[in-house]
């Protein structure tokens, strides 16, 4: 959006209805350039089906993903509840799975959340999730930590 509308109120319901980002009037036209190639970067490097999960139950690893229930169920059948957070991230991941997914675009897949620079929410998501699906949180096998990339989901994913 560029508005001349200013205030944080502003910004914040503009961000909220689906705004990639948000720059007030007057501006320098050269970071609104540099705002439009950071929205298209982060858009063209994932694929078209960022979208919805197409199946009830998901398996991967050991796991069941129960998406109507929003839980993970084990090999011994107890079920784990997921928050929100947790649960759209680990359906980012399903569903890109192998690929190598950075801060920036697992909060464009996970929220519409604007973050800053040193934001660290996904890297704290990701921990919580690590703990809830990794056998050794210490030596993570399912979600990987990609050095200066992000993270990349390896397991296999089955659609029940």
């Amino acid at each position: 959006m560029l508005t001349a509308m200013a205030e944080a109120t502003d910004r914040v319901i503009g961000l909220e209805i689906g705004a990639d980002d948000y720059i007030t009037k007057p501006f320098e036209p050269r970071e609104l350039l540099a705002r439009i190639k950071a929205v298209m970067r982060r858009t063209h490097s994932l694929p078209f089906y960022k979208t919805a999960l197409s199946a009830n139950q998901i398996r991967f690893e050991r796991w069941i993903l129960d998406v109507e229930q929003r839980e993970l169920i084990g090999e011994d059948k107890l079920a784990i509840p997921l928050s929100t957070a947790e649960f759209n991230l680990l359906t980012a991941f399903i569903n890109h799975p192998r690929m190598i997914l950075n801060r920036d675009q697992l909060l464009d897949i996970t929220s519409a959340k604007e973050a800053g620079v040193f934001d660290r929410s996904i890297d704290n998501q990701v921990s919580r999730l690590r703990k809830k699906i990794e056998r050794d949180t210490k030596k993570p096998t399912l979600i990987q930590t990609v050095w200066g990339g992000g993270y990349k989901f390896t397991a296999d994913v089955e659609r029940l």
